[in-house]
């Protein structure tokens, strides 16, 4: 096949900092590696310079291997400033990602022009073809895994481009040739083949609601896993499970009912995987360890069958049912986040430490009393005061558990994966409490959340710990009340700050009608970024 290559030609005047492997390596050596901002800007520099400058492929080849490792290096360490960053990034953070984004597309041009030389006839080139294919693919692949973790969308070219060289891979019988990569460690020998799949499965896997720890498990289990998942040119409608790729698309993988079989069309067999997942879950439970069936040393056996199951769903099952019980509807929502805003949002007035002769107004209420489905008295409720400022959202679908929205706005709050909010719906009186289930920034810098509601109708009430040797007792803290859910069966729970909860502690709970209580903390039924959903009971 004809391989077209976006390159721009060459330049006379380039003059990087090496112009051969062997000074490469002396510039390498003295690379001050102790300033990750300055050694990444030097790297991404003469990257640049050097795929500009013209120069015999076989030593631009043996160039680029030379730099690998010290770009991984400093790649991944240099992404460690973007962990736990809320969205969208600011200026600094949105600079260190677009710098590692660019270096990794650098890399990957450099072994397109060897590629490009390949394919003009050059001699020296043609038992590096495998090779030369698996870099670009790498490099390309790797630009989108830090599209992933970052939780920014890509652009579809880079689709375009990875299957144009996969496509290439096939038709020169290059796909499965195995090809050494010392970076892979532990890793299997790599192939396009393997770089193709372990890519297109990393996207279909909901990345979005993933954390960085977790897509990093995910990277590790697909670099064992993909050399036992095949891609085949036809699919035999039976019990066995696939997804279609079609390779002049603009995305990766997708359901098989969504797309019309033509030539470009390609199969991924999950029957394999499903197997492989469910064995993997029935021997955890079983009581094997993560270390024992090669699940690696960062997760316990509870969370790795929590993401085993996860990644079934994604892969293997039909998701068409939670598809459809989504309402496509247009209306808009108002968000607020922070706990002391969610409660002035919540109560209708601003969250402030009980007066001490607030006691006098206390009510010893029974525990029946406290869930009633509306426990305000009115004679201790303060004048409403100005609002909290509140952010516009579209929403654009929802169902009884959740939503996804929409911000207009380019500007506003930066938003965690997994944190708290409140927001209430343009047909709606009252706020619900509700989580991000996920957080990505869209190509036009919008941003897009995915929500999940908290059960039960929310109060806001104020919490602090009580002294257990009779010193001074904490200040309160906001926090929040959910009803007991009766249809679903769902207990009343307490939405407190992260780190508050502990197993039997006992707390004093100040009711928005005034009613001081005392609670005895139960279990921890969900942790979020900045809060804990926990049982109680009353004392």
């Amino acid at each position: 096949m004809s391989l077209k290559l976006p390159l721009d030609p060459t330049d006379d005047l380039a003059n990087p900092a090496f112009k051969n492997a062997a000074s490469c390596t002396l510039w390498i050596r003295q690379l001050q590696l102790t300033n990750l901002q300055i050694a990444h800007q030097q790297l991404l520099a003469q990257v640049d310079e050097l795929n500009r400058y013209p120069m015999r492929n076989i030593e631009r080849l043996n160039t680029l291997e030379a730099l690998r490792e010290t770009v991984d290096y400093v790649q991944s360490s240099y992404a460690t400033k973007l962990i736990a960053k809320p969205l969208p990034f600011n200026q600094s953070e949105l600079l260190v990602f677009s710098g590692i984004v660019m270096l990794w597309q650098g890399m990957s041009l450099g072994y397109q022009r060897c590629l490009q030389s390949h394919l003009s006839g050059d001699l020296e080139m043609i038992q590096h073809a495998a090779l030369l294919c698996q870099r670009c693919m790498l490099y390309g692949g790797l630009a989108i895994f830090e599209h992933l973790r970052a939780g920014y969308k890509f652009d579809g070219m880079m689709w375009q481009q990875l299957h144009k060289l996969y496509e290439f891979s096939e038709v020169e019988d290059l796909a499965l040739k195995e090809v050494a990569d010392p970076l892979l460690g532990v890793h299997p020998p790599s192939s396009c083949h393997r770089i193709y799949v372990k890519t297109l499965l990393a996207c279909y896997a909901r990345p979005s609601e993933l954390s960085r720890t977790q897509l990093q498990i995910l990277d590790n289990w697909l670099s064992e896993w993909c050399k036992d998942i095949a891609i085949e040119p036809s699919y035999v409608n039976s019990k066995t499970k696939a997804l279609a790729i079609d390779l002049s698309s603009s995305y990766g993988l997708c359901a098989i009912n969504r797309i019309t079989h033509n030539e470009n069309i390609r199969y991924v067999a999950v029957s394999p995987l499903s197997k492989l997942l469910q064995v993997n879950t029935i021997l955890l439970e079983q009581g094997n360890t993560p270390q024992q069936l090669k699940l690696g040393d960062s997760t316990n056996s509870k969370d790795c069958i929590k993401f085993l199951t996860f990644l079934h769903q994604c892969w293997c099952e039909n998701t068409s049912a939670r598809i459809n019980e989504r309402e496509i509807v247009s209306q808009q929502a108002q968000l607020c986040f922070q706990a002391e805003n969610i409660y002035s949002s919540v109560n209708g007035v601003s969250f402030k430490q009980p007066l001490r002769s607030s006691v006098v107004k206390t009510l010893a209420l029974k525990q029946s009393t406290v869930f009633d489905g509306d426990i305000t008295n009115p004679r201790y409720v303060e004048p409403t005061e100005k609002p909290t400022q509140l952010e516009t959202w579209q929403v654009e679908n929802e169902s009884i558990t959740g939503a996804q929205l929409t911000r207009d706005n380019l500007q506003g709050e930066r938003i965690h994966f997994n944190q708290l909010i409140a927001i209430r719906l343009d047909d709606e009186e009252k706020f619900s409490l509700a989580a991000t289930a996920w957080v990505n920034v869209l190509l036009t810098g919008k941003l897009r959340i995915g929500i999940r509601y908290l059960p039960g109708t929310v109060q806001g009430i104020s919490i602090r710990t009580l002294s257990s040797d009779g010193g001074s007792p904490e200040k309160f803290a906001p926090a929040f009340l959910l009803d007991t859910v009766a249809n679903l069966n769902v207990p009343a729970s307490l939405v407190m700050p992260r780190n508050w909860f502990q197993p039997s502690r006992v707390i004093e709970i100040i009711l928005k009608n005034g009613a001081r209580q005392q609670a005895k903390l139960g279990f921890s039924v969900e942790r979020g970024i900045d809060f804990e959903r926990v049982s109680f009971k009353l004392v």
